[in-house]
């Protein structure tokens, strides 16, 4: 854009009032308002300068137009649009100035905003980089270039990037999305993605995604991409160039999550140590509220993958949405999380397929605690939670599944928590030579107690469901009792039996099949 197209623009009524036509065609870069008397610091080279003159006064005029007009061509501005407002017209002084020193100078009317001005800048060179793009090496312009390094260097939030980087008036819906759909940051306008990942929105019709590369420690499940639906709206190196920005955005938020994590590895050692240490304390460190209650969880990606697990546990907690939330590694190196326990099991069980599915090859198991009222009860939580995780892994061994401790409210769900080795050996221990696979009156034997405890004990309905007679079944029963040395008529040797069954390992290795049906043994006598 040139000084002679915003110049010319009817919209706006500029007046002009000094140029000549070589000065005319100088392109301009960006739009800077200032009322300072010496402007030269903030002015970059290329740009448009508007003034509401209210560091002129009559007394000193020409003095303060001549250091004003010099300052602004040092810094090489390309015009000056000033303000009639304040003085009711543009001083003579400063339109004297302006043709000493080669500066374009037009008044600015007082009912046409600065504001007007600068977005009509902007969407101008919007729509050139739209048309020029081929032909630049660089998309963007100048003064948003600097605009975006300096948010970075500041470590500026992405959403404060992203809005930076697409500035027309009217800027195209913009996304920055994480690899398991959690939206990072978005464009005024943008609408709601629904949680889909950046595979399922470039394929649902429409659009640009380009991934955000970056030399940032981060996970798959935390990788950044870049959505814009109109894949017209911005051209290939504009993205290629704000992608860039935003790595280095990513970058910076990595190195200030490192110190975060750091205290949310000592929290993590202060719920394991002897005397669970002091958890109020390490609480307090990670910025999360004094007051419970909290929710632990745990996560694991497979063995050696620590920072795989951490990585996927952080993203799932930031899905949940919490204004504080401590995420690290236990002393073992298993990653873990503490958060407030606002809506933390419901998000959590959102999410989790979600993180998932960003990396569909690597199992992610998780285990969730109950409610832990205050920072004392944190050690016990972190045991729940354990367990839960290994609940989760034996129900699900061959998928991504997360376990709520909570949930936990029957005894075949209780006992998934239970190593294998130990389920086994107190299978085999309680119903002894029933187990022998090669023996069929054993085989039959085991039916009939599995039958007889789904059927709540009733002689007459296992006989039904056996098609025995009821005298088969009371002596089968009665030979059970003597392999296993339990009175089938007291609820606690039931119970045994029950788990017994419950914890019996297939012949790969895993827990076996649930029952006839998940019932609990009665607690009348047998029949």
């Amino acid at each position: 854009m040139h000084v002679a197209h915003l110049l010319q623009d009817e919209s706006l009524g500029l007046r002009p009032l000094w140029s000549e036509e070589a000065l005319l065609r100088r392109e301009i870069s960006g739009v800077t308002v200032t009322d300072l008397e010496d402007p030269a610091r903030f002015v970059r080279p290329g740009e448009v300068v508007l003034s509401g003159l209210v560091w002129w006064s009559a007394d000193g005029g020409p003095v303060l137009a001549e250091r004003f007009v010099r300052g602004l061509r040092d810094a090489g501005a390309v015009a000056l649009l000033a303000g009639e407002e304040t003085h009711g017209s543009v001083p003579d002084d400063l339109v004297e100035a302006c043709a000493r020193h080669a500066m374009p100078l037009a008044g600015v009317p007082a009912d046409v905003m600065f504001r007007a001005i600068t977005d009509t800048v902007y969407l101008r060179q919007w729509g050139d980089l739209s048309r020029q793009h081929a032909a630049r090496h660089d998309a963007l312009p100048e003064h948003v270039r600097g605009l975006l390094n300096r948010l970075v260097a500041g470590e500026a939030d992405p959403a404060a990037v992203l809005a930076a980087a697409f500035t027309p008036p009217d800027p195209p819906a913009a996304h920055l999305l994480t690899s398991a759909g959690r939206t990072v940051a978005a464009t005024p306008g943008a609408g709601p993605l629904g949680g889909r990942g950046p595979a399922a929105v470039s394929g649902s019709g429409g659009g640009v995604t380009v991934p955000v590369e970056t030399d940032a420690d981060v996970t798959p499940y935390e990788r950044w991409w870049l959505h814009l639906p109109d894949p017209a709206a911005a051209p290939p190196r504009l993205l290629d160039e704000i992608t860039a920005v935003l790595g280095r955005c990513q970058e910076a938020l990595t190195r200030r999550r490192t110190v975060v994590r750091r205290a949310a590895d000592e929290l993590g050692a202060a719920l394991t140590a002897a005397g669970a240490g002091d958890p109020a304390a390490a609480v307090r460190a990670c910025g999360l509220p004094v007051d419970g209650p909290y929710r632990v969880v745990v996560a694991d990606a497979g063995v050696h993958h620590g920072d795989l697990a951490r990585g996927a546990l952080a993203e799932a907690v930031a899905h949940t949405c919490p204004a504080f939330a401590a995420v690290g590694h236990l002393p073992g190196g298993t990653a873990f999380a503490v958060l407030p326990d606002e809506a933390a099991a419901p998000g959590l069980a959102r999410a989790w397929p979600l993180v998932s599915a960003a990396d569909p090859d690597t199992l992610l198991h998780g285990g969730l605690s109950a409610p832990s009222a205050d920072a004392t009860g944190l050690p016990g939580a972190l045991a729940e939670a354990r367990y839960a995780l290994a609940c989760a892994r034996t129900t699900g061994p061959a998928t991504s599944f997360l376990a709520d401790a909570t949930t936990l409210t029957t005894l075949d769900a209780l006992l998934t928590g239970v190593p294998t080795e130990v389920r086994t050996a107190f299978s085999r221990t309680t119903l002894g030579p029933l187990l022998d696979t090669a023996n069929a009156s054993a085989t039959a034997l085991l039916n009939t107690l599995e039958v007889f405890l789904a059927h709540d004990g009733s002689w007459a309905r296992t006989a039904g469901a056996l098609h025995l007679h009821v005298n088969t079944v009371h002596y089968r029963i009665r030979r059970i009792e003597h392999f296993t040395g339990r009175d089938l008529t007291r609820l606690s040797d039931r119970l045994d039996l029950w788990a017994a069954l419950l914890c019996r390992a297939e012949p790969g290795g895993g827990p076996s099949a649930t029952p006839v049906r998940r019932a609990r043994p009665s607690t009348s006598p047998a029949r």
